[in-house]
């Protein structure tokens, strides 16, 4: 009996996803850029795979997941084509198991750290992966539970990674905002500061640097304040689901 309930709730996502597109293409029409501006990633943290296959079937192509276990046990699942994305903090010893179980991992935000850096990029030269994109993720609300360097340091993580990281792809920034996954005009005001900051130091053209930054709630006032990159959950796929486990 739960099938067709699963593939109501599938199609459904497919419904939510067409609306999130349009939302993120008039965003970024007002803030001045092409509808596409903004890469919607759908993140299917907790979701079942027939659910994101349904969005595959839809024509969307890029996903991400917050766990590594997650990412690595959906993938195999799914077509070859899609962009993996795997946001937040990223343990060093999940390193090489992420890379070599996720061949088309398309990125990687958010380092917040030297040695993760490392870790990444020693594990693409011994994979023999092409060079992998990152972005550095940057703790804008100063709440010492989020992971991200203190935007003092953005500039030296991300020099560390564009210079001395030559298996990895410096992009960009990204920041989570606050506890609740919210986040404020003045976190995301923060990583526009970095951005322009990095920009300057590394003589890299403001529009070939990618900022992630939204969520669920605020994604549209992400995109209209220079956000590339939004990561969508909820919106599309309803409420997280934790059997028999608090949230992490």
């Amino acid at each position: 009996m739960a099938a067709p309930v699963a593939e109501g709730a599938a199609a459904s996502a497919a419904v939510a996803l067409r609306a999130v597109l349009a939302r993120a293409g008039r965003a970024a029409e007002r803030s001045g850029r092409a509808a596409e501006a903004a890469r919607v990633v759908a993140v299917g943290k907790t979701k079942p795979v027939s659910m994101l296959r349904q969005l595959y079937d839809a024509g969307h192509r890029c996903f991400g997941e917050n766990y590594v276990q997650e990412i690595v046990t959906k993938t195999p699942q799914l077509p070859e084509d899609i962009r993996w994305h795997f946001i937040g903090h990223l343990q060093s010893n999940k390193v090489k198991p992420l890379l070599a179980a996720v061949p088309n991992l398309d990125m990687v935000e958010g380092v917040d750290n030297e040695k993760v850096a490392n870790h990444l990029d020693r594990a693409v030269n011994s994979l023999g992966r092409e060079p992998l994109k990152v972005l550095v993720q940057v703790n804008t609300s100063g709440e010492e539970s989020k992971s991200g360097i203190d935007p003092s340091r953005c500039v030296e993580l991300a020099k560390h990674v564009k210079l001395a990281c030559p298996h990895l792809i410096f992009s960009g920034l990204m920041t989570i905002g606050m506890k609740d996954y919210s986040s404020t005009p003045e976190n995301f005001k923060a990583l526009v500061a970095c951005k322009l900051e990095v920009c300057k130091a590394l003589e890299i053209p403001t529009e070939q640097f990618e900022l992630s930054m939204g969520m669920s709630g605020d994604f549209e006032q992400a995109i209209e304040m220079g956000s590339t990159n939004v990561r969508i959950g909820s919106t599309i796929f309803g409420p997280r689901e934790y059997p028999n486990k608090k949230q992490k």
